[in-house]
């Protein structure tokens, strides 16, 4: 498949140029377009710079849902490895990093760490601020609720719930050379993969969608909502997210980022949780045969990936791979499509980007 390779740089300069001509402190400019790259780096469609852009102009500066400049307010707690925050709709990105942060500073202290945001606006890939956890020596964990309800419950018609990612991510780097990351939305597949499938007049798979009226369709440009992944099984996951977001301080999913709907003095935010833990922490020291921890996680992978499951693949190794062939081009992989989308972000940001002197290459 033919790509274009855009220097990490060039991407970088458009992304943050896009931020800050919406108002966008250069800090969170930075972040947001770090966040994308990683995102791109590993072979992630569905929440890269495209992406983040697109949530910005339908859902966040343009309209109220996201605050440039906005900035935290960390809440009272009782809890040493606890922190609650109100994040006031800061740009997404730029609260999960810090909360990443937060928690593997608590870990250290205390083993463990979690950080709670209400008041949030959407934060793209979840995968990524794990994945960097997990380079760093972490168990990581995040979960959020998507930013608009346009999952149907199982059995139902009528989407109430949110995508709502899980994304765990492992240090396994130094047992089988790249960081186990779990990393899923709760639907069968993300409204980014639509998004992208719409510009690149692909079919969805059958058992992803439903149109507006309820029926299951693989037409990604009728596609009203999505259906949840393993039918009662990916709806009590996404349910997982609704309720300890309530827990937090989300108020009914069907409103969320729909500010025109529901009482004036409702709530219309997501909400996210973070966790960090040391491997030492858990750790009980009494590994089987004499081994150290990462030699049992490692034994253990082997086993799950022996007795002719030698061709499976490890959650996180798709990314890591992508990884290596964006380090193989020095640059980030991007369709004809994607080029246009971001050669229309650079015109409306006024950066200058020339897609002509792009590297073409063809990627399997």
């Amino acid at each position: 498949m033919l790509n274009y390779v855009m220097p990490t740089d060039v991407h970088d300069r458009i992304i943050e140029a896009a931020y800050r001509s919406r108002r966008f402190t250069a800090d969170e400019s930075k972040i947001a377009a770090s966040v994308a790259r990683s995102a791109a780096w590993h072979g992630i469609k569905t929440h890269n710079g495209i992406k983040a852009i697109g949530l910005d102009d339908h859902l966040g500066s343009k309209v109220g849902g996201c605050v440039p400049a906005a900035k935290i307010e960390k809440l009272p707690t009782k809890y040493k490895a606890v922190q609650r925050w109100n994040s006031n709709k800061k740009l997404g990105q730029a609260v999960a990093v810090e909360a990443m942060n937060e928690c593997m500073r608590m870990a250290d202290e205390f083993g463990i760490g979690a950080v709670a945001v209400d008041n949030a606006f959407h934060y793209l890939w979840g995968g990524g601020y794990v994945i960097d956890a997990a380079d760093k020596g972490y168990i990581a964990y995040t979960c959020c609720t998507g930013a608009l309800a346009e999952v149907v419950p199982f059995g139902g018609k009528y989407p109430t719930l949110g995508t709502n990612p899980h994304s765990w991510g492992f240090p396994t780097r130094e047992a089988i050379g790249f960081p186990i990351c779990i990393d899923w939305a709760t639907s069968t597949i993300a409204m980014g993969r639509v998004q992208q499938f719409v510009r690149e007049g692909r079919t969805l798979p059958p058992g992803a969608a439903v149109d507006s009226e309820g029926r299951e369709t693989t037409d990604a440009t009728k596609v009203a909502a999505l259906l949840p992944f393993g039918a009662h099984k990916g709806y009590g996951m996404a349910l997982i997210d609704e309720i300890l977001t309530a827990y937090i301080g989300s108020s009914i999913p069907t409103i969320r980022c729909r500010p025109t709907q529901g009482e004036a003095n409702d709530k219309h935010t997501p909400a996210f949780y973070f966790q960090c833990m040391r491997p030492d922490a858990i750790g009980s020291g009494n590994y089987a045969m004499g081994r150290t921890q990462v030699q049992n996680v490692k034994a253990v992978l082997a086993d799950v990936l022996g007795h002719g499951n030698e061709k499976c693949l490890l959650p996180g190794q798709l990314e890591a791979n992508a990884a290596k062939v964006s380090q193989q081009h020095n640059g980030l992989l991007f369709t004809k499509a994607e080029i246009d989308a971001f050669a229309a972000i650079a015109k409306e940001a006024n950066a200058a980007f020339d897609a002509g002197a792009l590297k073409q290459v063809d990627v399997g």
